[in-house]
């Protein structure tokens, strides 16, 4: 097997690491491996591919880092095509939502997604894809 070696913040090793004890991995490896196979799989659904897409896309970070909110609407001008709406709020003292909400094509929204993703000081990225073209008249066989 290769040997690859990364950068992380150490409360992230140290997450990894109490999530390997607690659910039986043998170590960070393995689960790096693992979180890694799921990351790119996920967008690998066929049932998805050349449909009307609608996402829905949930950023979480720090108030204090205003180099991820200037990302955020960054990316909110740059897919301006793909960006249907979007929400701020404020989550308690310290934290910021970003809310997105995006209509397209798989390749387009899997993009955007992974470059919310390599946002850095991003606490928690969370999404949800469904096809538009399921409701209403026009909607396509089973």
């Amino acid at each position: 097997m290769t040997v690859v070696s990364i950068s992380m913040p150490e409360e992230l090793v140290e997450r990894i690491d109490a999530f390997a004890d607690e659910h039986g991995y043998t170590g960070r490896s393995e689960v790096v491996r693992d979180a890694s196979r799921s990351l790119l799989g996920e967008f690998e659904n066929k049932r998805l591919e050349d449909r009307d897409l609608m996402a829905v896309v949930t950023v979480i970070f720090d108030y204090e880092t205003t180099a991820v909110e200037e990302r955020m609407m960054g990316l909110r001008h740059d897919y301006e095509g793909l960006v249907v709406a979007n929400f701020h709020s404020h989550v308690g003292s310290h934290y910021c939502m970003e809310l997105f909400v995006l209509e397209g094509q798989l390749e387009t929204i899997s993009t955007f997604v992974g470059k919310i993703r390599a946002t850095q000081d991003t606490l928690s990225v969370d999404y949800s894809v469904m096809p538009v073209d399921e409701f209403g008249p026009h909607a396509a066989p089973e």
